[in-house]
């Protein structure tokens, strides 16, 4: 699956590239045909501690998912969006056997 990671506004870590395109990777065990995905790194500029958003959208055959999840640090915005996703594609596949 290809990753690709947009940073809104700053320049992102290697180190947090690396764990982003890890996790993502670790999607592909739920559901086996997922094209690629884009993750959208941000910062909000409030004075609250939870300002880093992650946005993951995912593009497998016939559908794309999108997740938004807003925490203290990116590392935990996209555990807590791959948890997500992973539901949904376990979802999508359950559905997909159904119909067969």
């Amino acid at each position: 699956m290809k990753v690709n990671v947009h940073a809104v506004n700053f320049t992102v870590d290697r180190k947090l590239v690396d764990f982003i395109q890890e996790r993502l990777g670790k999607l592909e065990k739920f559901y086996d045909k997922v094209v690629s995905s884009d993750v959208f790194l941000k910062v909000d500029n409030t004075s609250e501690k939870e300002n880093k958003m992650v946005e993951v959208k995912i593009h497998v055959p016939g559908d794309d998912f999108m997740v938004k999840k807003q925490c203290k640090t990116f590392e935990e915005a996209v555990e807590l969006s791959s948890e997500s996703l992973e539901r949904l594609l376990v979802k999508r596949k359950e559905k997909i056997r159904t119909h067969i």
